[in-house]
């Protein structure tokens, strides 16, 4: 089980985020205000194991159409790892994990921000 509480920085703020629940493989963090949430989930179905790590922040702004009127957003940003159960060692998930994770911050994020923008 990760540590609690989590800690996540966005925009140079960073946010505690408590255990709010633990059921089985599936754990749950989030703010005082539920703003920000943090969940982690393991499934197996015998052959392959499925790990999801993922983020939802929410917030209050303008509402395009009215705007003096303030309407929820949300955005979940989720990564999921799905590997069989026998032929890739710990270590060798790791490696492709973080060749992954470096590609997308390479250049102050470029490809990151060539992703959410619709490029394929």
């Amino acid at each position: 089980m990760f540590a609690d509480p989590q800690s996540i920085t966005i925009s140079a703020a960073t946010t505690s985020l408590p255990r709010v629940s633990a059921q089985g493989s599936a754990t749950r963090y989030s703010s005082a205000d539920g703003a920000i949430q943090e969940f982690i989930s393991h499934t197996n179905n015998g052959k392959r194991t499925r790990s999801v790590l993922g983020l939802t922040v929410s917030k209050y702004a303008a509402d395009p159409l009215f705007p003096a009127n303030y309407a929820p957003y949300s955005a979940t940003f989720k990564v999921f790892r799905d590997a069989p159960l026998v032929g890739y060692t710990v270590a060798e998930q790791k490696a492709a994990w973080d060749g992954l994770l470096a590609q997308l911050a390479a250049s102050s994020g470029l490809l990151t921000t060539a992703f959410f923008g619709g490029q394929s």
